[in-house]
């Protein structure tokens, strides 16, 4: 009897780049499900890109929320109406609260574009040239409360080189993202690597970390 792939829950706020390569990663490794994508921007460009990969969507305007509480917690049943192992952030732009990361604690998992525990928040490659760091990357993490915080799952690293803007950066980081995001999230599901008394165990653990091109 063949086993069925673990399910994820796929959150995205625009074009949809990480969804697209998670998408692909799907497809050609069985690894795991996408069984749907949900937006919180009717617009989002990604929305169209799951439709053509014939996923379920769903659009969940925050704009019709009175607050971040209301909006999550229905954000959270919609959610929990597929049952996956997993809810992958994919360029999801919102700051989620305490009680929407409790509901799926362990199970929850971001993509940064920083060298976590450097730069959080927005901006983080101007971030970074103003700090005058030699090198730049990427990080995938469990998420919690703490807004970029959480296990590290798997960073990847790009050198600063003379004459970098934060758009030169941007694109080299988005490059690595697409990367190791999907592996990050396959290496999750497929239970390479767990979660344990709060610490990332398994085979992949700490040893997923690659400077890329």
């Amino acid at each position: 009897m063949q086993k069925t792939a673990p399910t994820i829950v796929v959150l995205i706020s625009g074009r949809g780049s990480n969804l697209k390569a998670l998408i692909d990663h799907a497809k050609s490794s069985g690894a795991y499900r996408i069984a749907a994508v949900i937006s919180n921007r009717p617009q989002a460009g990604g929305l169209a890109l799951a439709v053509e990969a014939g996923i379920p969507t769903a659009v969940l305007d925050h704009t019709g929320f009175e607050g971040r509480e209301p909006f999550d917690a229905a954000l959270a049943d919609l959610i929990e109406q597929h049952k996956p192992d997993w809810v992958v952030l994919a360029g999801f732009m919102r700051i989620l609260t305490a009680g929407f990361v409790a509901r799926f604690e362990g199970r929850l998992v971001n993509v940064h574009p920083s060298l976590l525990p450097a730069f959080p928040g927005l901006n983080t490659h101007q971030q970074a040239l103003d700090a005058g760091v030699r090198v730049h990357g990427v990080t995938v993490h469990l998420v919690t409360a703490q807004l970029d915080h959480g296990p590290i799952v798997d960073q990847a690293v790009v050198p600063v080189l003379p004459g970098d803007t934060a758009e030169d950066l941007a694109q080299r980081v988005l490059a690595l993202e697409h990367v190791i995001y999907p592996r990050a999230v396959a290496a999750l599901a497929s239970g390479q690597i767990v979660l344990a008394q709060g610490r990332l165990q398994g085979a992949l653990a700490n040893a997923l970390v690659h400077a890329l091109p």
